[in-house]
């Protein structure tokens, strides 16, 4: 028998996945982070477990707004990101076999009510079961009752079923109270009590239940003390720290609801963690007196609610980033799940303190370093090996989560350029993509996306910031471009974060300026949107400027963050100089303690300390008055100096027992005493790759070379040009020359602070050995910028910059070029810059130095430059260009040398050098110009 036509085809519907659930529910707010396990081998020994030996492991941590859960270690990541999405369902109460979508949300609500008064549920391991049983200890007209704000928040599902309903329960906790109300009235085994915000079971539970529990809770016996923080109302009110005394049969809200001043916890609100996802730090607070009469009624509207006026607590709704009114209690303690055990910590002043400090981007930095009083955020992300902390990138997420913000979203963008003909190098092909971040390819050639590796291909960063509602308020378009997609991802980030962190500092700054920071940054924002999300960060962080608290009652002022360092007095440095000190780009390592010193009785206490501190000396990431006193000393040396008194909350945030501390807080009263010791340097890539191949370094080669030059010039007068910590003028003073004013400039105080000590100590220290060997009469050094001319320095006989202009922008070179030569006008002009070509060789004969992050795939392509400082490195052609253009212009001679290989052996000398011979007489009369500093000076009639 024929059918009447083509069989029917049955489509299988395929089930979702977890993680395909949890996107459908929670989006871009669900954050997969997959960390690598590698799994240790015994090699033989059954005793010696190696790490980083066996195969790799994949464990994924899952952070949602409510909560966090880690998976266990799988073979592929997207086994562990699969396995977390699986338990963060089964937390909230979710089977993934059953279709969620297909159920009405007010429907699920009352079932899920239904659900959580079972029987089935009092007996799992749930958190919020364990307030069913200790709600059934409750007594008298307490029994059995429990309050609605714990069911939604310790509940998940029903939270979300909530926010389904009703998306402004995220942000406001009390808009959930009528929603269960009205879900219980549906129900028929839940029922509400006359005049309390609680519910109760309709029918009682069985017997032999609640024998059970009888017999669980008769096993607790004694009381727990924690310690809590209370946080008024009002700011101009101090935040205290107070104890609760809970008895282990007993329900703790009760208590917490007794120190709010009611008589329990039906009226108490409770927040979402705040802080880490793991703890169980919670904000307890009373719902204002007006709402609950509506509730009561039945009058208050579902969809908002209308507070009394002036009741916002603003530091606690700041912290938890939902609506907090009236006095509230910051507390830790619940329950966890598959355990009945009361968990709790307590939480401290420095706890409270240390939450506010981390909603900043410079605070968040110097938590991460746990150098509170010490750290910084550096103004600049050189590169993995020298960067300490969280990354920037991390850095930003986590600001983000902190602000209830979407998570950034970042956009690669490929730049091939042209083909270095001259490195050649494999053509093999390497694809240009990075799981979980949008790139675009411009001006590839190869349609399928990917580079030859003898290309130079460069990668920029895109970075977006969403709020919760998906508004695009900052938007971050760097126009930097870098060889690695890490340095791109982090550079942008970097940039977000200093913006933000300008803003930080200074919470009343005007649009205008604003703007202008941005601009500068390659940042756009929207200004509405933008001030909408941090006006309770302007409340928080300001009020106590204008109303002029006492030292413990104030919030953590941002503003003085970055105002920490001011040295007061001398330093007083200790032991040999060893020769060792560290120069702009090392890395060097210290141990530091800081003191709170006080006039009284109390003497000083310890506030900071640590064993093993590192950072990179000019990037910015410790107080400037530390570093400065670090760029003086040498390795072995040891340094004590006094710091003006920081914020309050700084010493609190970083104090380890504040109780100790705050007797001694007397505004305007305390300093800080800090002890140093310079333990090790690490010298910049650029001196350890020369100082391997070339002996003696290339650095003394370069040095060496001027001071010949200069010698022959019988010059009486000569200007450093970006002098640095003075290496070229300490060499002048150590031999004969006819030289009799030297003159160093630089824009790094830190750098002319080095070089003053040095050429202090050659020309006081031994004055008459000084005196045999040279006839310099005065030295000066001057803090400004060599692309700005200044009158004083017109008309030397010699300048030099070596090893300068590569740090500038290229533009920046070529303007300095024309302000030497035809405003400064000395008679030779020696330049030395780094030779690319040369780079091939310096960094082949040191391949444990330029151990490279192994998610960089084009380590083999283009030479890297020598220095993560550079700007840009010149070719022999491209210097040789530069130069004679500069000399044709304002009538120079010029001709090229160099140190370091040879000017007739291939790739020619490692360091190429422009001498400049002003061919003509240069103008005798100038217009007085002043625009440097003097930042120190040393006369021979003076010294005598």
């Amino acid at each position: 028998m024929e059918t009447g036509g083509p069989p029917a085809v049955v489509v299988k519907k395929v089930p979702l996945t977890p993680k395909a659930i949890i996107h459908k529910m929670f989006g871009e707010k669900a954050c997969y982070k997959v960390e690598e396990v590698h799994e240790p081998t015994h090699n033989g020994c059954p005793g010696l477990a190696l790490p980083q030996k066996g195969p790799s492991l994949y464990r994924c941590c899952l952070q949602l707004p409510e909560f966090s859960v880690v998976s266990e270690t799988f073979k592929r990541k997207k086994d562990a990101e699969q396995s977390a999405a699986e338990m963060a369902l089964e937390k909230l109460g979710i089977n993934p076999a059953a279709d969620p979508a297909a159920q009405d949300p007010w429907d699920a609500l009352v079932g899920r009510l239904s659900y959580l008064f079972s029987n089935e549920f009092l007996s799992s391991l749930h958190p919020l079961s364990c307030h069913f049983r200790a709600a059934l200890q409750r007594v008298g007209h307490l029994s059995c009752l429990v309050p609605i704000s714990v069911l939604a928040v310790y509940d998940a599902k029903l939270s979300s079923l909530c926010k389904t309903i009703n998306p402004k329960v995220e942000s406001d906790p009390l808009l959930i109270m009528p929603l269960v109300l009205k879900a219980a009235q549906r129900s028929g085994s839940v029922s509400t009590h006359e005049d309390q915000l609680s519910l109760r079971r309709k029918n009682p539970y069985p017997p032999e239940i609640m024998q059970t529990l009888v017999n669980q809770q008769s096993s607790l016996a004694g009381s727990i003390w924690i310690s809590a923080i209370l946080i008024p109302c009002s700011v101009e009110k101090t935040a205290i720290s107070l104890m609760l005394k809970i008895a282990l049969n007993d329900y703790y809200p009760d208590v917490i609801a007794q120190k709010l001043g009611l008589s329990d916890a039906s009226t108490v609100l409770v927040s979402r963690t705040v802080g880490k996802a793991s703890s169980e730090m919670r904000l307890y607070f009373c719902a204002p007196k007006s709402c609950l009469g509506d509730l009561s009624s039945g009058l208050l509207d579902s969809t908002e609610s209308v507070y009394p006026k002036g009741s916002l607590n603003k530091r606690g709704s700041y912290l938890s980033g939902q609506l907090v009114y009236g006095d509230a209690i910051l507390a830790s303690i619940g329950y966890k799940w598959k355990s009945s055990d009361l968990v709790y910590e307590d939480v401290s002043l420095r706890t409270y303190y240390r939450l506010l400090l981390s909603k900043t981007p410079c605070g968040l930095y110097k938590l991460s370093r746990d150098a509170v009083l010490a750290a910084e955020l550096p103004g600049a992300f050189t590169s993995r090996t020298n960067w300490r902390g969280s990354f920037p990138r991390d850095l930003l997420c986590t600001f983000c989560r902190q602000h209830r913000l979407s998570e950034p979203v970042f956009s690669i963008v490929s730049n091939p350029l042209e083909s270095l003909t001259e490195f050649p190098g494999s053509q093999k092909k390497l694809k240009v993509t990075e799981s979980g971040n949008q790139v675009i390819n411009k001006g590839a050639n190869d349609s399928s996306g990917s580079v030859p590796i003898g290309s130079r291909e460069t990668f920029s960063c895109e970075v977006k910031i969403f709020s919760r509602c998906q508004d695009l308020i900052i938007e971050c378009s760097p126009k930097q471009s870098f060889k690695k997609q890490n340095d791109a991802f982090q550079n942008a980030s970097l940039r977000v974060l200093s913006w933000l962190n300008k803003y930080f500092k200074k919470l009343d700054m005007d649009l205008e300026e604003l703007t202008s920071c941005g601009d500068i940054l390659d940042i756009q924002f929207d200004s509405q949107l933008f001030i909408k999300e941090f006006s309770l960060a302007v409340s928080v962080y300001t009020h106590w400027q204008s109303i002029g608290v006492q030292a413990e009652d104030r919030v953590l002022d941002p503003a003085c963050v970055n105002q920490l360092g001011d040295t007061v007095g001398s330093i007083d440095i200790k032991g040999p100089d060893s020769g060792v000190s560290p120069s702009n780009g090392s890395l060097v390592s210290v141990v530091y303690s800081i003191c709170l010193v006080t006039g009284g009785e109390h003497g000083k206490e310890l506030i900071e300390s640590t064993e093993d501190f590192e950072f990179e000396i000019g990037s910015g990431s410790v107080i400037s008055c530390l570093e400065s006193v670090v760029t003086q000393m040498s390795v072995g040396q040891s340094a004590r100096f006094y710091m003006k008194s920081p914020p309050q909350d700084l010493i609190l945030a970083s104090a380890r027992d504040s109780s100790l501390i705050l007797p001694v807080l007397t505004p305007g009263g305390c300093s800080l005493e800090c002890t140093i010791t310079l333990l090790q340097v690490t010298e910049p890539l650029e001196d350890r790759m020369e100082q391997a191949l070339f002996s003696p370094p290339l650095s003394k080669q370069r040095v060496d070379y001027a001071v010949q030059h200069i010698k022959e010039s019988c010059a009486s007068s000569l200007v450093d040009f970006g002098c640095g910590s003075g290496s070229l003028l300490e060499s002048l003073l150590e031999c004969p020359t006819s030289l009799e004013k030297i003159v160093g400039v630089d824009l790094s105080q830190k750098s002319l602070a080095r070089a003053a000590k040095i050429l202090h100590s050659k020309l006081s220290t031994n004055s008459n050995a000084t005196a045999s060997s040279t006839v310099v009469k005065s030295v000066l050094l001057y803090d400004g910028s060599i692309t700005i001319f200044d009158s004083r320095l017109y008309g030397f006989d010699i300048g030099t910059c070596l090893e300068v202009i590569e740090h500038m922008e290229e533009d920046q070179a070529h303007l300095f070029g024309d302000i030497v030569l035809s405003n400064f006008c000395p008679r030779i002009l020696i330049v030395s810059t780094p030779n690319y070509e040369y780079n091939v060789i310096l960094q082949g004969s040191t391949p444990q130095i330029l151990e490279e992050d192994p998610d960089d795939n084009n380590h083999s392509q283009s030479c890297k430059f020598r220095n993560h400082d550079h700007k840009f490195e010149w070719t022999r052609e491209q210097f040789g260009r530069w130069a004679s253009d500069l000399a044709a212009r304002h009538n120079y001679s010029v001709e090229f040398s160099g140190v370091g290989g040879a000017a007739d052996k291939e790739p020619g000398f490692a360091s190429q050098i422009a001498l400049f011979r002003r061919v003509d007489e240069c103008p005798k009369n100038v217009d007085v110009t002043l625009k440097y500093s003097v930042i120190w000076e040393w006369n021979s009639t003076s010294q005598f």
